[in-house]
């Protein structure tokens, strides 16, 4: 790939603009300025640097973010701000992506993406990728209400049962649940079916991927192995 493309892929603007980077001697590779744009590249594992800072090629990035409170899943967010502010113009001009939704108000593990079938591979209902949730709930949890959850519940204007997996009771008023769905607001109002409601959400892992250490508002790159975990998914019998 010649230089140019490969910059234009990344996420650095058109063609021309990358063109003019490079011979404005922006661009360095293995601590060398080159300024040809057609320099043809070896991709396998190539770093450079644009302007001083340092880039590795990817052919498609994987991102987790733990997101904050307040944040929308929106590139054009309407009353709070958007998960995209948290990142620059180079990743964002990739054409950045949630693979499914968190709301402002709950917290956790996000995944993004450029890559449209790992996309399609996580959020597809069929595929069965587990999600985990902990919660605090406005009232005390009984074991009815945890009994009704891993039946299943029916939720208006959705078809089909949407039973939890797994259930566990942490404290009182603390739960923390699986499920394999993702419809709208799906845990608060499968709570609010059991006659509970929602006080504090947060996600805490997608397949068997985890967030682990990560502070609120930080993000990395997954790699291959944790590529992997966020994609397993469990032999689920249909509801």
């Amino acid at each position: 790939m010649f230089l140019d493309k490969m910059l234009q892929s990344q996420g650095f603007g058109s063609r021309k603009y990358c063109q003019q980077l490079i011979k404005n001697g922006a661009v360095e590779i293995h601590g060398e300025i080159v300024d040809n744009p057609k320099q043809k590249l070896d991709l396998n594992d190539l770093t450079y640097s644009v302007h001083g800072q340092d880039y590795t090629y990817r052919e498609h990035v994987y991102i987790a973010l733990n997101k904050p409170q307040g944040y929308e899943c929106s590139h054009q967010a309407t009353h709070h701000f958007s998960v995209f502010e948290l990142f620059d113009d180079v990743l964002l001009n990739r054409g950045l992506q949630c693979v499914g939704r968190l709301d402002q108000d709950t917290t956790g593990l996000l995944l993004l993406t450029d890559d449209g079938q790992y996309l399609q591979a996580l959020t597809h209902p069929k595929k069965h990728v587990a999600k985990v949730y902990s919660m605090h709930t406005a009232d005390p949890v009984t074991p009815e209400q945890i009994q009704q959850l891993e039946q299943g519940v029916e939720l208006r204007n959705e078809k089909g049962i949407f039973a939890a997996t797994d259930v566990q009771l942490l404290a009182s008023q603390q739960l923390q649940m699986t499920v394999h769905q993702g419809v709208y607001h799906q845990v608060k109002r499968m709570l609010a079916a059991v006659g509970n409601k929602v006080e504090t959400l947060h996600r805490a892992q997608i397949g068997q991927l985890k967030l682990d250490d990560l502070a609120e508002g930080e993000w990395i790159y997954l790699n291959a192995a944790q590529i992997e975990q966020s994609k397993f998914r469990e032999n689920i019998a249909p509801q």
